[in-house]
């Protein structure tokens, strides 16, 4: 017996944006969830905001839990391919670790729902989701590596600052500062863009920064469409 389209019937039209079942399903769950909370959020409420029985979110997620993780591992796993690629390739480290914080800001910045306010969640203490904090702990490494090579090649004051392990953690907090200012409304369109900016200042980067922003803008392009660059949310 098969369960290919269980539950798919709809209620209505489509109304949420994706090409699939699943997509519609993350959409409405992260509106849910931004918006309204998690705890507060039932599976009864994203298949009514999809306009498909509940039986449908059951056939693409086992549980909320399961909902929530493809969710949260979708912010990281990104931001991990894209510095896999970033960083594939020979370039100034500085403007390397400018293009990684403003992809990672572009994806926090302009997603649909703010989703990266879910960071906080008290549910993800939980044994349930400890895949999804381990991905987050390797891109901060990423990010205390990248940081780590730009720190090196700065100045000799820079270098021997006694504070530098706290100047590798700057960029990834910095980055996530955007989540917040959304929250708040707060902000400019270009904000990701600003924020990486203020991380190579943050960890005493000196160079050109014209130069720096062009290798950091023609390596974005490589993985992103120039219209995102610049999207508005």
């Amino acid at each position: 017996m098969t369960t290919q389209g269980a539950g798919r019937p709809r209620s209505s039209q489509r109304r949420r944006p994706g090409e699939t079942a699943r997509e519609e399903i993350l959409d409405a769950a992260a509106e849910l969830f931004t918006t309204h909370g998690y705890a507060s959020t039932s599976t009864r409420k994203i298949a009514e905001a999809v306009g498909v029985r509940q039986a449908t979110i059951y056939h693409y997620f086992g549980t909320k839990d399961d909902i929530l993780e493809a969710l949260l591992s979708g912010t990281v796993s990104h931001t991990l391919d894209a510095a896999s690629a970033l960083f594939a390739t020979t370039g100034d480290p500085a403007a390397r670790l400018h293009s990684l914080a403003w992809y990672d800001g572009i994806q926090l910045w302009n997603s649909h729902w703010n989703i990266g306010a879910l960071y906080l969640l008290p549910e993800l203490r939980a044994e349930r989701f400890a895949p999804f904090v381990a991905s987050r702990d390797e891109l901060r490494q990423v990010y205390r590596d990248r940081t780590a090579d730009v720190i090196t090649l700065a100045d000799s004051d820079a270098t021997a600052s006694p504070h530098a392990y706290q100047e590798e953690d700057i960029p990834l907090r910095l980055v996530e500062t955007l989540v917040n200012m959304r929250w708040d409304g707060r902000g400019e369109v270009d904000e990701p863009f600003r924020t990486a900016n203020s991380i190579l200042r943050a960890i005493g980067w000196r160079g050109n920064w014209e130069i720096l922003q062009k290798e950091s803008h023609r390596a974005l392009c490589t993985i992103l469409d120039p219209a995102e660059i610049i999207a508005k949310r």
